[in-house]
């Protein structure tokens, strides 16, 4: 059995080894999304923000209101209504008005927009393959089941604020 000394000191080295994971994971985050906005902007002269509104909007065919797609997307009404307009313009999504709500508006992928998304997420997964292919589908899968749990701790830590 070890000294209590050396159970402090492996606490403190695990503390900072799992520090040091947190930050890889940051900076491995942000450079496979640097690589993603970079193929989006070069293949399909998109963005991040358009892929992600409508990766969100994909599994609602009938659509989601503003409020609930800022809600799925974790950011601000304000945010997601300039992607939005963008989109419309661009004939990718339609913003229906709900009625008996002036104020509220439906947003659902039109026929090019599902046509655009469907070609640049099977690209999306593609690119994600190669960048994660050192992975078996196994290890990914406990990964990913590891995640699941870190991210249900910060949720609920982020509930009780």
């Amino acid at each position: 059995m070890p000294a209590p000394h050396q159970i402090a000191e492996e606490t403190s080295l695990d503390k900072k080894t799992r520090l040091r994971l947190w930050l890889q994971l940051l900076k491995t985050t942000r450079r496979i999304e640097t690589v993603v906005r970079e193929n989006l902007r070069r293949e399909f002269d998109s963005t991040l923000p358009r892929f992600d509104v409508m990766a969100a909007l994909d599994p609602y065919k009938e659509g989601l209101k503003m409020s609930m797609l800022s809600s799925v997307l974790k950011v601000s009404n304000g945010n997601v209504t300039g992607i939005v307009d963008r989109l419309v313009a661009d004939g990718c999504v339609v913003r229906v008005a709900v009625p008996g709500d002036r104020r509220a508006s439906v947003v659902h992928l039109t026929a090019k927009g599902q046509k655009q998304f469907d070609l640049q997420a099977a690209e999306h997964e593609i690119w994600i393959n190669q960048l994660l292919n050192d992975f078996t589908g196994a290890e990914a899968q406990t990964l990913h089941r590891r995640f699941d749990i870190i991210d249900g701790r910060a949720l609920r830590v982020e509930d009780t604020k």
